[in-house]
C-alpha cells in the first residue's frame, strides 16, 4: 500500500496523526460502557511491537486475537481495527468484522484475509472501501503507529445490506454496546 511513499514525506507528516481520542472506542456515546472485555494476542503484548510477520512487508496475515469477558446476554461481537496514528483526520480502518458470536472467542492467525473471498462475508469496509483486512503498513519515517484492536459486545445482531464502513457500523452500534475492550500493538517502519 504505502511501500513507495518516500521516507521524507513520512518524516514531514510526523506530527500529523488522527489521535487516540478519535478511535471508535473513545466515542462519547460509549462513555460509561463497561470496559470488561480483555483482548489479547499470543503474538504480542499490550502496547508491544507487532511482529513483522503480521505486516504488509512480510507474510501479510492477521495476528491471532482473542477476547474474554463478554457479557452472557450479548448477541454479537464486533471487531474494529484502527490505526490511531495515521496521517488522516480519522483513524485509518484496517478491518471491521461485524457478525461474530456474542461470546468469548478467538480468531486464529490469518483468519482475516487481505484478499476478497468467502471468508469476508461478515467484514465491513476498510479505509480503502474494500471488505478485506489491511495489515499494518505505516508510511516510512512517520514514527511508531498504534494499531488498536477494539472489541464491542452488542445486545443485538447487526444487519447490513452491504459491507458497512466505519460510520455505518458506529451508527448501528449506538445504544447497543454492553461492554468493550481493546488491545494495542505498535509498529514502525524505518
Amino acid at each position: 500500500m504505502l511501500q513507495k511513499v518516500p521516507s521524507r514525506l513520512g518524516e514531514a507528516m510526523r506530527n500529523v496523526r488522527a489521535g487516540a481520542e478519535e478511535l471508535a472506542i473513545a466515542d462519547t456515546v460509549l462513555t460509561g460502557v463497561n470496559a470488561s472485555i480483555e483482548v489479547s494476542s499470543p503474538a504480542f503484548q499490550y502496547n508491544g511491537t507487532i511482529p513483522s510477520k503480521y505486516t504488509a512487508y512480510e507474510e501479510d496475515v492477521s495476528p491471532p486475537i482473542g477476547w474474554i469477558g463478554v457479557p452472557t446476554d450479548a448477541q454479537a461481537v464486533v471487531l474494529l481495527v484502527e490505526d490511531a496514528d495515521s496521517p488522516t483526520l480519522e483513524p485509518f480502518v484496517h478491518a471491521i468484522v461485524w457478525d461474530l458470536p456474542g461470546a468469548d472467542a478467538a480468531l486464529p492467525e490469518g483468519a482475516l484475509t487481505s484478499k476478497q473471498d468467502e471468508r469476508n462475508e461478515a467484514m465491513g469496509q476498510n479505509s480503502f472501501f474494500n471488505a478485506t483486512y489491511l495489515p499494518p503498513d505505516p508510511p516510512p519515517g512517520h514514527g511508531t503507529h498504534r494499531y488498536v484492536f477494539q472489541v464491542f459486545a452488542l445486545d443485538v445482531v447487526p444487519r447490513f445490506e452491504s459491507p458497512p464502513g466505519r460510520a455505518a457500523l458506529l451508527d448501528c452500534m449506538r445504544g447497543h454496546v454492553l461492554a468493550k475492550g481493546l488491545l494495542i500493538g505498535t509498529y514502525e517502519r524505518e
